[in-house]
């Protein structure tokens, strides 16, 4: 949690909006006005008792205090985006990975995907740089990037800030391209309606065994750079069902060649709600149950 990774003490975090046609200034947050038009502190300024306890129980006690405080506040948050996202009709997909996983390459492909189904926004998340935002803005994509600073984690109301800036239309897909990271960002909602984990096969397929949660809190598990003559697919799909998850929540993809592309394409789609007898389009043909409100997974 924040208190232990440190991600809170003395954390700036800067929002800067990379329209298509030019950049805004970057925002500095300190407390922030969420979607609903409510004012918050940011949750880096929850106090932290820099006072020595006499006893370790103590401490404990404090911290697990301050984490619950925490998360309750930022699972309000996320609510009120989740809420202000459905209402304006729009589909949040959360992007996570660890560092170097090909997330943003995948991302890239995955747009270009969607460009001619639905209008599309990213919200990016790093530490520091617009590099990546600058890799979406140029593929024609409106995007907001937010840079966490010391921070770890992305958090609900620095997104309701992003959401904010991007404005999205309604109707349209917002994809969260999270900081690169497997533990903190599994404990924030950020108020996305799924979310998708990256493993890469060059991080080892041992990754499930270590950080569990972020595996089982997803809604699709992709597993990317099958490109690779090393690459060991059936090993990673073992890994992942010693841990208790279907292989028919996974999807083997390449970013870099694109196979496996058209297949996740599908699976984000059959988890977008449509209004009643909306099945136009390439895509939405392919999965679209005339029946039903929503699309049919297909993962």
């Amino acid at each position: 949690m924040c208190k232990t990774c440190g991600c809170s003490d003395g954390a700036q975090t800067r929002i800067t909006h990379l329209s298509v046609t030019g950049r805004a200034a970057p925002d500095t947050l300190g407390s922030s006005r969420d979607v609903l038009g409510h004012t918050h502190a940011h949750s880096g300024a929850e106090p932290h008792s820099h006072a020595h306890p006499h006893a370790q129980a103590e401490e404990d006690a404090h911290l697990v205090s301050l984490e619950a405080r925490i998360l309750d506040k930022n699972d309000r948050l996320a609510e009120r985006n989740r809420g202000w996202l459905a209402g304006r009709g729009v589909f949040a997909l959360n992007l996570m990975s660890s560092p170097g996983a090909g997330k943003t390459t995948l991302l890239e492909k995955t747009l270009a995907g969607l460009a001619d189904e639905f209008p599309l926004a990213v919200v990016e998340g790093d530490q520091e740089t617009t590099h990546d935002a600058e890799r979406i803005r140029q593929a024609g994509c409106n995007v907001v990037q937010i840079n966490t600073g010391q921070g770890c984690h992305l958090e609900a109301d620095m997104v309701a800030q992003g959401l904010q800036a991007i404005d999205p239309a309604a109707g349209s897909v917002v994809i969260i391209e999270h900081v690169g990271n497997l533990v903190c960002p599994a404990l924030f909602d950020l108020g996305e309606a799924a979310r998708v984990v990256i493993l890469a096969v060059t991080e080892g397929e041992d990754k499930p065994a270590k950080y569990p949660h972020m595996f089982h809190g997803a809604d699709l598990i992709l597993i990317n750079k099958i490109d690779l003559p090393s690459a060991d697919v059936d090993r990673v799909r073992e890994q992942l069902a010693d841990i208790g998850l279907d292989p028919a929540d996974v999807l083997a993809v390449s970013a870099k060649e694109g196979w496996g592309v058209d297949e996740l394409l599908e699976a984000v789609v059959g988890r977008i709600p449509l209004p009643r007898g909306e099945a136009d389009g390439p895509l939405r043909a392919l999965v679209f149950d005339s029946t039903f409100d929503t699309y049919k997974g297909v993962v």
